[in-house]
């Protein structure tokens, strides 16, 4: 079994990371005064992500993984 080390939260090889990315921006943009407030915010946010942008993800997947080969590990525009 072969195994891809990277770093767990690298937008380039992990795309859950641009899920939370969205969720943070969703999380800013409200004032929230409480952790109570904060959870089921993030609950209700998650719970919307449009099943469109996660297969959208996992679609680009491989060229995610291709872009961070040929960078040699660098940015890449992912």
């Amino acid at each position: 079994l072969n195994v891809l080390e990277c770093p767990s939260q690298s937008p380039d090889l992990n795309p859950v990371e641009n899920l939370w990315h969205d969720l943070k921006i969703a999380v800013h943009q409200r004032n929230l005064s409480n952790l109570k407030k904060l959870e089921q915010f993030c609950l209700e946010e998650w719970a919307k992500i449009p099943v469109a942008r996660r297969a959208k993800l996992i679609e680009t997947y491989p060229k995610r993984l291709a872009a961070v080969i040929v960078a040699k590990g660098g940015s890449t525009m992912y």
